[in-house]
C-alpha cells in the first residue's frame, strides 16, 4: 500500500498556511485542503482584519467630532456605512494577496478545495477524491455560536461572518454577548452613529480579562452612550407589526423587551469540526466540543495533530500561528516541542484598549501565590496627558520579585503589553523593569513607573534614610 503524502492539513487559516508553508519549504510532500474558495480563514475575512479596520473609521470618525478638545473646530458629515465598508473590503482584499494558493503552490504544497471528512485514521475524502496520509494537521477554525434564544433564527440577526457585508447603517443596534467581538462592535457603530445596547449574561463584560479594568472600559463605552446591561440573558426575540425586532431579556425577577433595527450575534464561538466526522479518525472532544490535543498538539490520535480556535484554549490568530511552529518541530524535525501558554498575551481593541498577559490577580491567589499588585494610571503620565488620552492605568502582579501577570487599559495597550509578555516569558526580575530606561515622553512610561511603584516605599522608608544620613556623615 502506498505509504501516501507526508502531511496531509485541513484548514486554510493561520495556524494551516503556516504550517503548510513551512512544511512545504523544508521538503516534505504537504497537501492543504480548505473547504471555502479562498484561503485566509476567518481572521482574514470575518475577524481580526474587518473589524479592526472598522474599528479603525470608526475611530476616525469620533476624533472628528472631538475637535473643540484640541482646539480645533472640526465637523463630520453622517457616516455612510456602504463607503467605510468598501474601505474595509479594500484592505481585506490586499491581505488576501499574501494568500494567493499559487504562492503555497511555490512552496509544493497541493492546494486543495473542497469539504474534507475522515473516511478512517489514515484518509480522507475530498471532492469525491480519496487522499492517504502519514500525518495530518486539524486547523478548521471555529464559527459564531448561537444563543439558546426562541425565535432568533426566524426573526434575523448579523454574525461576525455577515457584519461586514451591511450597507446601511442602523438606527438600532442591539448586541448580544459582552466579549471581545460584542464589545468592539458596539463601540465601533455607536461612534459612526448608530444607538447601541449591549447585553451581557455574566456579571461584567470581558468576563476574560481583569474585572477592575473591564469595568473601568465599560464605564468609557457608557459614557460614549453604549447601554450596557449585565446579569441579563435574551430568552425570546420576534418582530413587531412594523418589522421592528425585539428581544425579550431576563434581567433579575423582571422581562424587559429591547427594540431593535439589527440583531448582532456575539455570544461566543464554537469548533469547526462538524463535517470532518472525526470518530472515523479516532479523534475526542473534549466537554466543550473542541479538539482534545496534549502539550505537543497530538490528537487522540497520536499520528494526527490540531491547532487553532478548534482546540482551545486560546482563541487567537497568534496562538495558532504559534502552536503551527510546535506542530512543525514535531513533525519534520521529530523535536518533542511543547507548547508553553504562560506569557500568551491577548488584546481587545477597544479605545482603549485592553491588553493581558499571564495570571490575574485572582487566577494568582487561586494558585496561592503570594503576589503584590502595582498599578499606575495613564493620567499620570506627561504623553497620555499631551495626547489627551488620560483612560485606563497599567496593574502588574508580581510573585517573589518577578512579573507572572499584568494588564493595560489605556492607549496602545496592545502595543505596551509586549513588554510584560517579555517580562513574563523570560522571568524577568521587577527592578529590572523600573530600572530600564524608557523614552521621554512616551505611553511605555507608564510600565517603568508602575513597576517602580513597588519600589518607592522601600526606597523612602525610615530605614533608608538613616543609610542615608550615615553614609553623609561617615564618608567624606
Amino acid at each position: 500500500m502506498a505509504r501516501g503524502h507526508e502531511l496531509v492539513i485541513i484548514g486554510g487559516g493561520v495556524g494551516g498556511l503556516v504550517t503548510a508553508s513551512v512544511a512545504g519549504q523544508l521538503g516534505l510532500d504537504v497537501v492543504l485542503v480548505e473547504r471555502a474558495p479562498r484561503l485566509g480563514g476567518d481572521c482574514l475575512h470575518y475577524g481580526c482584519v474587518p473589524s479592526k479596520t472598522l474599528l479603525r473609521s470608526a475611530g476616525v470618525a469620533h476624533q472628528a467630532r472631538q475637535g473643540q478638545r484640541y482646539g480645533l473646530r472640526t465637523a463630520l458629515e453622517p457616516v455612510d456605512l456602504g463607503r467605510v465598508m468598501d474601505h474595509v473590503a479594500e484592505v481585506v482584499q490586499r491581505i488576501q494577496n499574501h494568500d494567493d494558493p499559487q504562492r503555497f503552490r511555490d512552496y509544493g504544497v497541493d492546494v486543495r478545495f473542497g469539504e474534507a471528512r475522515f473516511l478512517d485514521p489514515r484518509h480522507i475524502e475530498v471532492a469525491g477524491e480519496r487522499i492517504r496520509g502519514r500525518r495530518f494537521v486539524i486547523a478548521t477554525g471555529s464559527e459564531p455560536a448561537l444563543p439558546d434564544v426562541a425565535g432568533l433564527a426566524t426573526t434575523g440577526y448579523l454574525t461576525n461572518e455577515s457584519v461586514f457585508a451591511e450597507r446601511r447603517l442602523p438606527r438600532r443596534l442591539l448586541v448580544l454577548g459582552g466579549g471581545p467581538v460584542g464589545v468592539e462592535m458596539a463601540q465601533a457603530f455607536r461612534r459612526l452613529g448608530s444607538e447601541v445596547t449591549l447585553l451581557e449574561q455574566g456579571e461584567h463584560l470581558l468576563p476574560r480579562d481583569d474585572a477592575e479594568l473591564s469595568g473601568e472600559l465599560a464605564d468609557v463605552l457608557a459614557r460614549e452612550g453604549v447601554r450596557i446591561h449585565t446579569d441579563t440573558l435574551a430568552v425570546e426575540a420576534g418582530r413587531t407589526d412594523t418589522g421592528t425586532r425585539v428581544v425579550q431579556a431576563r434581567i433579575g425577577n423582571e422581562t424587559v423587551a429591547f427594540e431593535a433595527d439589527e440583531i448582532l450575534v456575539a455570544t461566543g464561538r464554537r469548533a469547526n469540526v462538524a463535517a470532518l466526522d472525526l470518530p472515523a479518525a479516532g479523534v475526542a472532544l473534549d466537554a466543550e466540543g473542541l479538539i482534545r490535543v496534549d502539550a505537543r498538539l497530538r490528537t487522540s490520535a497520536r499520528h494526527i495533530f490540531a491547532c487553532g480556535d478548534c482546540t482551545g484554549p486560546f482563541p487567537f490568530t497568534h496562538v495558532a500561528e504559534y502552536q503551527a511552529g510546535i506542530i512543525v518541530a514535531n513533525v519534520a524535525f521529530r523535536l518533542p516541542r511543547r507548547v508553553d501558554y504562560r506569557a500568551v498575551p491577548w488584546v481587545t481593541y477597544t479605545d482603549p484598549e485592553l491588553a493581558h498577559v499571564g495570571l490575574t490577580a485572582v487566577e494568582a491567589r487561586q494558585r496561592r501565590l503570594d503576589v503584590e499588585v502595582a498599578r499606575f494610571r495613564f493620567r499620570d503620565v506627561d504623553r497620555a496627558l499631551t495626547d489627551g488620552r488620560e483612560d485606563g492605568l497599567v496593574k502588574l502582579i508580581v510573585h517573589r520579585g518577578r512579573l507572572v501577570g499584568g494588564s493595560i487599559l489605556g492607549p496602545q495597550a496592545g502595543e505596551l503589553i509586549h513588554e510584560l509578555a517579555l517580562a513574563v516569558s523570560a522571568r524577568v526580575p521587577l527592578r529590572r523593569l523600573a530600572a530600564a530606561v524608557h523614552a521621554y515622553p512616551s505611553l511605555s512610561q507608564v510600565i517603568k513607573r508602575a513597576a517602580g511603584s513597588l519600589y518607592a516605599p522601600r526606597l523612602f522608608s525610615a530605614r533608608s534614610r538613616r543609610l542615608v544620613g550615615l553614609l553623609n556623615r561617615v564618608l567624606p
